[in-house]
């Protein structure tokens, strides 16, 4: 495997983990907030974020190549409300977006026709990750102050099940 690829492989592993570490917190503000289904949500995204750290783990070994696991920094804790989270949220799925084309375009460089196989699935990932994310944030956006509106969203976004 290429020197490169490796390397943005085994970032991308701390990247998904600290988007799990963030989602959980702002599920815990969530909780906080008195908003089980925003709580939910985000809860359930952490553990697809999980999965997919543990994707590029089981794809570097199964290329015969070493995990190196790294440090994760703190992620945010304190957010003014379910808005700015959702704002980081979708921020934070076009920054993931950026560092997955990354990998690919480094695996297109490196003619490794396997990882760019491997991160077709995660290109279409993202492309699903940034409008869920995209439409929740802007039907907060859209009910403002409406404090049942707010609760609507929540019963909603609390159905969401896990895979």
């Amino acid at each position: 495997m290429d020197s490169k690829v490796y390397e943005l492989m085994n970032d991308q592993i701390k990247h998904e983990f600290y988007s799990a570490y963030m989602y959980l917190s702002m599920s815990a503000f969530c909780e906080t907030e008195n908003l089980p289904g925003f709580a939910s949500w985000l809860k359930v995204q952490a553990a697809e974020e999980q999965e997919h750290a543990l994707k590029f783990y089981e794809h570097l070994l199964d290329r015969g190549q070493k995990v190196n696991l790294k440090a994760i920094e703190q992620p945010p804790v304190k957010f003014a409300s379910v808005k700015e989270v959702f704002e980081q949220v979708y921020a934070h799925e076009q920054k993931v977006t950026a560092l997955i084309n990354n990998i690919y375009m480094a695996a297109l460089e490196a003619k490794d026709a396997a990882s760019q196989i491997f991160l077709q699935w995660f290109i279409t990932e993202q492309v699903e990750e940034e409008k869920n994310s995209s439409a929740i944030l802007d039907m907060v956006t859209k009910l403002g102050s409406s404090v049942g509106g707010l609760y609507q969203l929540d019963h909603q976004l609390g159905k969401r099940k896990g895979d």
